[in-house]
């Protein structure tokens, strides 16, 4: 599988997601593990709050692989804090005592001593740069963490963080698939009167900010038709869509969920997907999509398809 670069790792173009392995045996995920290294990847990702109490997902994929020191080594694992869950709705804590106490429950859960990538989960609208910095110093220098990154964050609320932040961000996990693109489409469009694509929706040209600063975009959600509104994989809503898909698998020799991978990683940013399949054929099918190079027309062909303005 390609890779792209996160910060100083070389890390692969497709990541397992795994916030519904909660229910899963200890078979099932080391099946799900096994299936994603055998397809090249040996990065994933997990978050404090997946599995409906804190840590669970971790605390599971712990379990089922007890890792030694040396295994360990050869995975990448990344993990997110920030969200509070409560029975009235969430709300979100960047403040220094959260995040070092998010991260030291995902060390006993993942039973390790260190996590390669934290992101901060989704922005918190009373951060205080100053509490981040002091908590990613702290946990940096212990080394209990590696490298550090955010998630759904605008290109202006990165540079509020950078303020105090001195680390890297080496990434920012945002939503993206072919039909729910906003990040990319209102670009295409930009500056058409009355067009609701054109419309600005991310603070301001997030992928070229991430460009510009060295940052990889992880996209969620990469088969999803809109905010978990179902996959437009096969979905009667997007038959223009899935006829052009099906034409480019038959064409490349893959599966029609590679083709949806291969629009992302196609991308000269250099993004992640980030899978949240369990099922381990489709995480073997949507790998193979890494190594899939659509051609321009291909990919914009795709874009029109989804039902996106190509002007």
């Amino acid at each position: 599988m390609k890779t792209v670069a996160l910060g100083t790792l070389q890390a692969p173009a497709v990541v397992a997601g795994l916030m519904r392995i909660a229910d899963k045996s200890d078979a099932e995920i080391r099946e799900l593990v096994d299936t994603a290294r055998g397809a090249g990847i040996d990065f994933f990702d997990h978050a404090d709050i997946y599995g409906g109490e804190l840590h669970r997902c971790e605390q599971r994929f712990a379990e089922a692989l007890r890792l030694t020191p040396s295994e360990r080594a050869e995975l990448t694992i990344q993990t997110k804090c920030g969200i509070v869950p409560g029975a009235d709705g969430p709300h979100f804590d960047f403040s220094y005592a959260h995040i070092v106490e998010s991260v030291e429950g995902s060390l006993r859960a993942l039973d390790t001593d260190y996590i390669d990538v934290l992101l901060l989960h989704r922005p918190d609208a009373l951060v205080e740069p100053d509490e981040v910095a002091r908590a990613f110093d702290e946990l940096e220098t212990a080394g209990k963490v590696r490298a550090f990154g955010v998630s759904n964050h605008t290109p202006r609320q990165i540079d509020l963080l950078k303020t105090a932040v001195r680390q890297p961000l080496v990434a920012n996990q945002l939503q993206l698939s072919i039909t729910h693109a906003p990040i990319i489409t209102q670009g295409i469009a930009a500056n058409m009167q009355g067009l609701e694509q054109s419309a600005v929706l991310d603070g301001g040209g997030i992928v070229e900010y991430s460009r510009l600063n060295g940052m990889t975009i992880q996209a969620w959600s990469p088969f999803q038709s809109g905010f978990f509104t179902g996959v437009f994989l096969g979905s009667p809503e997007f038959p223009e869509l899935n006829a052009v898909i099906d034409r480019l698998a038959a064409q490349y020799g893959v599966e029609p969920i590679a083709i949806a991978t291969a629009w992302i990683t196609r991308h000269p940013a250099g993004m992640q997907v980030v899978l949240g399949t369990t099922t381990p054929a489709r995480v073997a099918a949507a790998a193979a999509g890494a190594d899939v190079e659509l051609s321009r027309a291909e990919w914009y062909e795709l874009v029109r398809a989804a039902g996106h303005r190509v002007p």
